[in-house]
Parts: structure tokens; C-alpha cells; sequence
């Protein structure tokens, strides 16, 4: 086959997206496929001015000018060429190329629920939710989509309003860096990386700043686990630097001379942190899929997350699954109670405990095996091009007709 493959602009803060596309491409290029990654170029977003205004020109150069690179492309691309969109967000671009083979990748649809106001803790802006709808309206043009949980699917089938040609649900894949270590090793190279002194184990967070991923909602956990134990264990937050109202819970909590952020981490200082780490804790309020789930669980880390999907779906049942924190004052106690013996369910393990509950994680997400999951994307693929050839299809043979003429 050859790919070609639409990503994200490099001018756009995004550490996961990225990520995924070089995934996608470097396994089509081990199966022998011919991939080329089309992305917009900074151009307009170049020039020296505010963040605000260079925000808008990074539109201009994502709607105006990479629409017409588009068509050239198309020009030049054969009629064997498969069109795959890394994110459901690069929905405008999708009408270019609704009529040519094309699969859309979708991971969340969190942004677009917000728009439509079904997400109270993130409320947009008129400017952003009009974004959004314009999102929406390109990607709602594609035919073939892959999500990367049944969770995802599930909202992209509300946010269309009617069934996709082809949908088919294939879970992330996990970095094979991502392995068991002994874990008094692991606890002496994370000390050595980051000076931390985590001799008695250590709660970990892997996240940004997103309004789902529940920051402050951590920090706030950490502090009600203090107060109710004599345990000293630090918390370590490896993502963004914190936002300004995570800062500021982090500077008001008694315990921050325990509380850490780390930034700029690679992959093989992340494998050691899960593998040094006590417990994952991970009370997402939503998600499209989870990938710290998965990797912890790689890593023999045991996971504490929300009980709601897709979180349980990632972690299965080898998760510890507390509720998402209630908005009423007066069961939030009740919360605090049960989330604090969750936490000290897992501290209290003994190392044979542990190694039940880490064997049991590993195999469970032997199912994210990145090979595997690489081989199913490419069956997809293969699908999704070989449809367009298909003579018995109306759809088909007047995309035929258009490559004939």
C-alpha cells in the first residue's frame, strides 16, 4: 500500500499525537508499505508576535494554506493510495478527501462533548466550541473511522448521529520498552535520575494539565491519604509542569515538601518510575483510552483509576477502581473514606502480594501488545483500500469513474 499519513503541526503543543503517528508510520514501513506524513509548515505562525494572535495564524496555516498542499498532493498520489487522518481533530482537512480510500483515527471525543455542553467541568468559549462544531463538520464527512476503545466508538457514533461505513475499535498499543524490572533496582535508578528520596516506595501521576485528567483532584487525594495515615510516601507528577491552580493546591498542601513534578521525562526514565512506584494513580475523570493503564500494568505497577469507562476497560479486572468524586459536599467524605482504603490496600501488600497482583497485570495487557495491534490496524487498511475496488459497491464504482476520467 502507500499511506499517506495526516498529523498534527509540529507548532502545536502535543506529546501523545505525535507519538501515535510515528508509531502508525514506522510499523506500515516494517510491513513493506511505501508512508509518506503530511503535516501543515509553520509559515504565518512563524512571525513575532503574541501567543494569542500567533495562535490564529497557526490557523491560517493549518485551513487556508495546507488545503491547497492538499490538492497538490492529490495530483501526484495514485489511485492505490490510502489517506489515514491520526486524529479525529484533523477533521477539516477530511472533505478534501471524503471521496478518496481514508480511515480517521479517533481517540477522544472530550473537546466535542464540551462544545455541545456535556461536560460541566470544561466549559469553552463561544470561539471554541464554534472550533469545534467545525471539527465535527469535517470529520462527520469520513466513511471508515478505527477508535481506539468501545468507549471511543460509543461517542463517535452519538457525535455523528448515524453509523459509519466502517468502525472498528483497536486499542493503543504499548511500547515494548515498557517491561517489568526488580523493583529495588528500579527505586535506585530512580533515585540516581531525579534525586527524590523514594526509599519507602512512592505514589506516581502520569498526566498533563487537561481539565480531565484530574490534577487537582490528585493533589487533593495525596492530602486526605496524609492526613488519615503515619505512612510518609511521596507523590511524583511526571507530565507538564503543573497549571497555575494546580500550583496553587500544590503550595497550600502541608505535605508539599513531598509532592513532586517532573517534566521532559523520556521513555526509559517513565519505564522506571512505573517500576519503581508503589501504585499508579490515575482518577481521570474521562479518557479516550488510558495509556498510563497499560503501561504501568507493563511495568508491574499496580493501577488505581476510575471506575467508568474506558478506564475500566484498559485496566479490566486487575485495576483497583475507586468512583469518580462526587459533586455533592456531603458524599465526598464518604469518597475520601473508601479512596483512602484503596490506597492503603496497595501500601499494605507484601512482596509476594505484589508479584500476584504484577503477573496479573502483565498478562492482562498482553492484549495491548504493539505488534499485534499494528498487524490489526494493517488488516484494517487493506480493508478500507480494497473497498474502493470493490465492483459491487455504488460507492466504489463512482470512485472509479472518477479515477478513469
Amino acid at each position: 500500500m502507500n499511506i499517506v499519513f495526516f498529523s498534527h503541526p509540529d507548532f502545536q503543543i502535543h506529546q501523545s499525537m505525535p507519538r501515535y503517528t510515528k508509531m502508525l508510520a514506522n510499523g506500515m514501513l516494517e510491513r513493506g508499505h511505501t508512508v509518506k506524513i503530511c503535516k501543515p509548515k509553520a509559515r504565518f505562525n512563524l512571525l513575532p508576535v503574541g501567543s494569542l494572535l500567533k495562535k490564529w495564524l497557526g490557523y491560517i496555516d493549518q485551513y487556508l494554506i495546507f488545503p491547497l498542499e492538499i490538492r497538490l498532493l492529490l495530483m501526484k498520489c495514485d489511485a492505490n493510495t490510502l489517506f489515514v487522518f491520526t486524529d479525529h481533530a484533523l477533521g477539516p482537512w477530511v472533505p478534501l478527501l471524503k471521496n478518496r480510500p481514508h480511515i480517521i483515527h479517533c481517540h477522544d471525543f472530550l473537546a466535542q462533548q464540551s462544545a455541545f455542553g456535556k461536560h460541566d467541568e470544561n466549559v469553552l468559549s463561544i470561539t471554541g466550541r464554534e472550533y469545534q462544531k467545525f471539527i465535527k463538520r469535517g470529520y462527520s464527512a469520513g466513511k471508515n473511522f478505527i477508535s481506539v476503545s468501545r468507549e471511543t466508538k460509543k461517542q463517535l457514533h452519538e457525535m455523528l448521529g448515524f453509523k459509519p461505513k466502517l468502525s472498528e475499535v483497536v486499542y493503543n498499543g504499548v511500547n515494548p520498552i515498557f517491561q517489568p524490572m526488580d523493583i529495588t533496582t528500579a527505586r535506585k535508578l530512580f533515585w540516581k535520575e531525579t534525586n527524590i528520596d523514594i526509599i519507602n516506595g512512592f505514589i506516581l501521576h502520569v498526566g498533563g494539565n487537561q481539565w480531565y485528567k484530574n490534577r487537582k483532584g490528585i493533589i487533593e487525594i495525596y492530602n486526605c491519604w496524609r492526613l488519615s495515615t503515619n505512612e510518609v510516601i511521596p507523590l511524583v507528577l511526571i507530565g507538564e509542569l503543573p497549571s497555575e491552580d494546580v500550583y496553587k493546591l500544590y503550595s497550600k498542601s502541608r505535605f508539599k515538601n513531598e509532592i513532586h513534578f517532573l517534566n521532559n521525562i523520556n521513555d526509559e526514565v517513565l519505564k522506571v518510575s512505573y517500576a519503581a512506584a508503589t501504585l499508579l494513580l490515575f482518577p481521570s475523570l474521562a479518557e479516550g483510552f488510558g495509556w498510563p493503564i497499560a503501561e504501568a500494568m507493563a511495568c508491574g505497577c499496580p493501577v488505581i483509576t476510575t471506575n467508568e469507562a474506558p478506564m475500566t476497560e484498559v485496566a479490566g479486572n486487575e485495576g483497583f477502581f475507586i468512583a469518580k468524586k462526587p459533586s455533592d459536599e456531603l458524599a465526598q467524605e464518604q469518597w475520601s473514606s473508601n479512596v483512602n482504603q484503596t490506597i492503603n490496600y496497595l501500601v499494605s501488600l507484601t512482596d509476594e502480594e505484589r508479584s500476584v497482583a504484577a503477573k496479573r497485570g502483565i498478562n492482562h495487557v498482553k492484549q495491548f501488545e504493539s505488534t499485534m495491534i499494528l498487524h490489526r490496524i494493517e488488516a484494517i487498511y487493506e480493508q478500507t483500500l480494497n473497498q474502493y475496488f470493490d465492483s459491487n459497491d455504488t460507492e466504489t464504482s463512482t470512485y472509479q469513474q472518477s479515477i478513469a476520467s
